[in-house]
C-alpha cells in the first residue's frame, strides 16, 4: 500500500487503521470479533489498526465485509479536503442594526467574517412590531426572500406582493423595496443579498 503522506499529515495505512477501530467502535466490536468473521489473527488486526504492518486490499475487503461494509467506504473520506463551513446555531446569529428600522424590527446575519468583498448576506429577520414604519431599501445586488411564518404585502417598485409561509420573491435590490403593510404577525423570513461581483456593498 502506498504510505505517502496527505495533507492530513497521515498515512494511507494510519488513516484505514483509525477509520477501522471507528468503524468497530462503532458497531461495539471487539478485535477478536472482527478478526474471526474476517478470518485474520488478532495479530494481524490489531497491526493493521495501529498501522504497523502493510495489507493487502483482500485482507482490507475481508475486514470491511466483518465490518458491514464496502472496501471503498473505508476509502471515502481517505484525500477529501478539509472541512472549512461556518456554522451559526439557532439564536446565535450576529444581530444587526439596519438603517431606519427600530425596535420590533430584528435583523440577524446569519453567516460573516467572509473578508472585505462579501458574495452574499443571509439575513433572518423577525417582525412584531405592526405599528412600526418602514421605510424604503436600496443596495446593489439581488436579494431572495423565504416566508417562514406570518404574512406581509412586500412591496418592490410599484408591485406589491403579499408573502406567506413557503413564499419566495427574488428582485433587484437596487430598486426601492422593503415591507408595506404587516398582515399576521409574528412574522420571520429569510433575506438573502446576492452581490454581483463587479459592485461594491453599499450601506444599508
Amino acid at each position: 500500500m502506498n504510505n505517502e503522506k496527505p495533507e492530513s499529515g497521515r498515512t494511507l495505512a494510519q488513516f484505514l487503521g483509525a477509520a477501522i477501530h471507528d468503524l468497530r467502535a462503532e458497531h461495539k466490536l471487539t478485535i477478536a470479533e472482527v478478526a474471526e468473521r474476517a478470518g485474520i489473527s488478532r495479530g494481524m488486526l490489531s497491526k493493521i489498526e495501529n498501522a504497523q504492518t502493510a495489507t493487502s486490499l483482500d485482507t482490507l475487503e475481508q475486514v470491511a465485509n466483518a465490518l458491514g461494509v464496502s472496501l471503498s467506504h473505508l476509502f471515502r473520506n481517505y484525500g477529501a479536503p478539509q472541512g472549512d463551513a461556518q456554522l451559526v446555531k439557532r439564536g446565535e446569529g450576529m444581530e444587526v442594526v439596519r438603517r431606519g428600522t427600530r425596535r420590533g424590527h430584528t435583523y440577524h446575519l446569519l453567516s460573516y467574517g467572509q473578508g472585505p468583498k462579501k458574495s452574499f448576506e443571509p439575513f433572518l429577520i423577525s417582525m412584531d412590531d405592526a405599528s412600526e414604519v418602514f421605510p424604503t431599501f436600496e443596495h446593489p445586488g439581488t436579494e431572495f426572500i423565504h416566508m417562514l411564518e406570518g404574512r406581509i404585502e412586500y412591496r418592490h417598485g410599484r408591485e406589491t406582493y403579499l408573502l406567506e409561509p413557503g413564499d419566495s420573491l427574488t428582485f433587484s435590490g437596487e430598486v426601492p423595496h422593503g415591507p408595506e403593510r404587516l398582515i399576521e404577525l409574528p412574522i420571520r423570513f429569510l433575506a438573502i443579498i446576492y452581490y454581483d461581483s463587479s459592485s461594491d456593498k453599499a450601506e444599508q
